[in-house]
């Protein structure tokens, strides 16, 4: 585990991301020894064991898939199977794994494959995500041509999913850190920002687009993916306690609304580039993810409807620059 940081460290030493080395090991520091979740020791085993192999096979183009199902024994692809499975639930995917097919929850290629002709090309280019799950997005990010690719997310289990997938592309340019964006500096290096699916997540919106804001080097490019509501400027939805069975959701705005709050912070060239509603083939329950899914957030009778009366999921993707 120490390798995960100290090859970053020593990845940003020499460059325009330097000076995060200020803050940053102390930060992890402190996660090694005070912050991991309860289920650590159990998910740092399955890490601890996952089988050796020859991954001649890389795609990160169209897909995220590490690795033929001929490049493994059938021994070890059942103990590979029963390995991950330890880790579930899988959100964000899918992966394909020595032949075998990590079925997400949401299939977040379609979300990619709805903003990638939209956003400025990422070819040699420094990308943070923000909220990046268990990183399905920076492999294909990578993919799409970025230099150097980091993800923040606090969550222990998707560090874990991350590094049991790196485990089979060490490739020393996709990195993941456990740490939230109220951690981060005003690092201003970034090329290219993206947050999809935390806005809505966040009690200060507008202070949230600040701190995407001040990781971007002037010029860059924000790539901002959320929750919307149809509306004119001043519509805002604020759930009462739940949105989809979320207690986590403080903001939910229409797109002139987000785009007005863009501009108070300082943002320019804004362009809503698609709206798409949720579908219950994008999010649903799997082998993967067994606990309960979109079709059980929504009202039964009715299904443009949360289970609460709400506008059912509607996202949207809106470009920004610094």
């Amino acid at each position: 585990m120490n390798t995960w940081f100290t090859d970053f460290y020593a990845a940003i030493a020499k460059g325009p991301l330097s000076h995060w080395l200020d803050t940053l090991p102390a930060q992890l520091t402190h996660w090694q020894k005070e912050a991991q979740h309860g289920d650590w020791p159990k998910w740092e085993k399955v890490l601890k064991n996952l089988p050796e192999s020859n991954t001649n096979h890389i795609n990160t183009s169209d897909k995220v898939e590490f690795g033929l199902e001929t490049e493994l024994s059938e021994g070890h692809t059942k103990q590979l199977t029963h390995l991950l499975k330890r880790m579930m639930p899988w959100r964000k995917g899918p992966f394909h794994i020595h032949g075998i097919h990590i079925d997400t929850e949401w299939r977040s290629d379609w979300k990619w494959d709805r903003l990638v002709e939209h956003i400025s090309p990422l070819h040699g280019r420094t990308v943070l995500d923000i909220g990046c799950g268990s990183g399905y997005h920076l492999w294909r990010m990578k993919g799409a041509g970025a230099e150097f690719v980091v993800g923040i997310d606090p969550s222990d289990l998707f560090l874990s999913q991350f590094q049991a997938i790196k485990h089979f592309n060490q490739d020393d340019n996709v990195h993941l850190l456990p740490l939230g964006v109220e951690q981060l500096p005003e690092l201003k290096a970034f090329d290219t920002v993206f947050s999809m699916g935390v806005l809505y997540h966040r009690r200060s919106p507008i202070d949230f687009l600040a701190q995407l804001k001040a990781q971007l080097r002037k010029g860059g490019e924000l790539v901002l993916e959320t929750l919307v509501v149809e509306g004119d400027v001043h519509t805002v939805l604020v759930p009462t306690d739940r949105y989809a069975k979320m207690r986590n959701v403080w903001f939910i705005p229409s797109t002139a609304a987000l785009t007005l709050w863009l501009e108070r912070v300082g943002f320019k060239n804004i362009r809503v580039v698609n709206e798409d509603v949720t579908s219950l083939d994008e999010q649903r329950r799997t082998e993967w993810m067994e606990t309960e899914s979109l079709a059980d957030f929504l009202d039964p009778n009715d299904p443009t409807k949360t289970i609460e009366g709400y506008p059912a999921p509607l996202r949207a993707i809106i470009l920004a620059e610094a």
